[in-house]
């Protein structure tokens, strides 16, 4: 890190930049930018913190097991399923979970680890990018995002099952 802020301020120095001047102009517009999506982060990490503590998490998990059995899902991934759009730390507890009661190389394990790595924390990556620009109506895109995110599951599961034939 040393080496590359060296070669960031003689660059700016060759190029008759105010390097320092430029640095606290860049400062400022990222303190304003956290202070504009800290409101909607906050909201977002108390309904998660709702939906465990409530029990609600639980029940729908309940709600969907049967249903996502009869799909070919493994029913210790239907949490994390449901959460990682939600919670990306949140479905890392899952996934250590899912390692620790099944095994990293079960089939449970092994789709939850194709999931972790091919689906997206949705909920936090649109309050993000569309609270950063201060965008209200986000249209079309949770419902194209959701849509992506269960396609990343049930690849997962058909991947898997291809690959390692569980």
């Amino acid at each position: 890190m040393p080496c590359f802020a060296c070669i960031i301020v003689i660059y700016g120095l060759i190029k008759k930049v105010p390097v320092f001047d430029t640095f606290l102009k860049g400062a400022k517009e990222g303190i304003r930018l956290i202070y504009s999506i800290a409101p909607t982060i906050m909201g977002l990490i108390f309904a998660v913190d709702l939906l465990r503590s409530s029990g609600a998490m639980n029940q729908i998990c309940t709600f969907v097991e049967p249903i996502a059995q009869a799909m070919g899902f493994p029913k210790e991934i239907v949490p994390m399923v449901l959460l990682r759009p939600i919670s990306g730390s949140g479905s890392t507890a899952l996934l250590t979970s899912i390692y620790q009661d099944c095994g990293p190389d079960s089939f449970a394990g092994r789709v939850a680890s194709v999931i972790a790595g091919s689906s997206e924390t949705t909920f936090y990556a649109i309050a993000m990018y569309f609270g950063s620009i201060r965008v209200k109506k986000i249209r079309h895109t949770l419902v194209a995002a959701l849509a992506a995110d269960f396609t990343a599951a049930v690849m997962s599961v058909i991947t898997v099952r291809m690959f390692f034939g569980m």
